[in-house]
């Protein structure tokens, strides 16, 4: 068993091999935080970074496994500081023109996109009671609060699926919804809402979003870790309910 000091936290991220929650477990390691890293494929998160991090593989998809890896993280920490989830498994499907949507993937993306996260706010909340404090940051997006560009994606075989946008919007009520809900019970919801992240988009898609932009454009999963390392922190042990945006102004 580790027990942090008082600087560090023991924080638990699912979903830890996707790009943002590789890099923010990377970055909470580099700054002396206990890491327990969980994800469906083998760890890719360097295992010299620290001695505080163990990797739990695991489906999301499954409640009971879940919560194994809450039994499981007391074990090792004792307690759990902070919950982030990155976790978004997708069906074949994903990414489909909306007119070529079948039914059943739908079913699937609805419940991979919010219902594991339902799941997982349960399970992890349920935990927190149980030690009289927690901190559970979710994953939403720009797409949650804002519409589509959709003449970005002209001259490109890139698509925004309509599931995407309906289940980042949901994580936002998600959020506002349990931080209301458990008030008094020193629980803390909050969600982070990326702007688009670089990952080998045409040249074209990638300077009409530059142009939506302040400065930037698209972000790299660097971009976000003072966000979720602000969020962590005792510094915002106030805020809850709320929706960050870092998208370098394509939403304004």
């Amino acid at each position: 068993m580790i027990l942090s000091n008082k600087n560090n936290k023991n924080i638990l991220i699912l979903g830890s091999n996707g790009s943002i929650g590789r890099k923010i477990s990377e970055k909470f390691l580099q700054d002396g935080h206990n890491i327990i890293g969980v994800d469906i494929s083998e760890n890719k998160i360097r295992k010299n970074l620290s001695n505080n991090f163990y990797f739990i593989l695991t489906d999301l998809s499954k409640e009971k496994n879940i919560k194994k890896i809450f039994n499981k993280s007391k074990k090792i920490f004792n307690k759990i500081d902070a919950v982030i989830n990155c976790s978004y498994p997708k069906s074949k499907q994903f990414g489909t023109e909306f007119e070529k949507i079948k039914e059943n993937y739908l079913k699937d993306d609805l419940y991979f996109q919010l219902g594991i996260p339902i799941i997982i706010s349960k399970v992890a909340i349920k935990f927190f009671i149980n030690q009289n404090y927690g901190n559970l940051i979710l994953l939403s997006s720009i797409q949650g609060i804002a519409q589509p560009k959709f003449d970005h994606y002209n001259n490109t075989n890139m698509v925004s699926p309509i599931e995407y946008s309906a289940s980042k919007s949901g994580i936002i009520s998600i959020t506002k919804y349990l931080a209301k809900y458990y008030k008094y019970k020193n629980i803390r919801v909050n969600c982070v809402s990326p702007g688009g992240i670089e990952n080998n988009q045409p040249i074209n898609f990638k300077k009409k979003y530059k142009k939506s932009c302040s400065n930037k454009g698209l972000l790299v999963s660097d971009d976000l870790y003072e966000t979720f390392k602000y969020l962590v922190s005792d510094g915002s042990k106030y805020v809850t309910g709320q929706n960050l945006v870092v998208d370098d102004g394509w939403s304004l």
